[in-house]
């Protein structure tokens, strides 16, 4: 589910019906359901990007070392020649590549999505968890306006 879906069902999700207060109650377990599945969907998303980023980093590494098959290198698409012709680097110099390897940078890029995901759903947890005081507030205001 992407970030732009999950604003979209909270822009829905997130109205409550001053009229039917007592469905809005109701609705908060279902609603708390329904962002914890997204939650730790989320999590395992991520859980298996940084797992894939531990992975490619040391396919990296095993490639910039020059300690990578051949056989390796082409079921990736990878040049048998990562500096393509230029001098390899030292050891302290090979930080440079990582950093700006395409596959490394788009592993990372998903990373900081999904982080994003999570804050979003996190965001959207605690409104959740307070809930209750909202829907209290309104109470309250209406008790207010209608002076009793």
């Amino acid at each position: 589910m992407t970030l732009d879906d999950i604003m979209k069902m909270w822009e829905v999700d997130c109205e409550i019906d001053d009229l039917a207060l007592d469905d809005e109650t109701k609705k908060t377990s279902k609603l708390h359901a329904k962002y914890l599945e997204l939650v730790n969907v989320n999590r395992l998303q991520r859980a298996k990007l940084d797992s894939d980023l531990d992975t490619l980093k040391k396919d990296k590494w095993l490639y910039y070392t020059g300690k990578m098959t051949k056989q390796d290198m082409d079921s990736r698409g990878w040049a048998y020649d990562p500096f393509n012709g230029g001098i390899k680097p030292l050891k302290s110099e090979l930080a440079f590549y990582y950093d700006s390897d395409e596959d490394i940078v788009k592993v990372k890029q998903k990373i900081e999505y999904q982080k994003t995901i999570g804050n979003l759903l996190e965001e959207i947890m605690n409104n959740l968890r307070w809930r209750h005081t909202h829907v209290k507030n309104i109470i309250d205001w209406k008790k207010f306006v209608s002076g009793t």
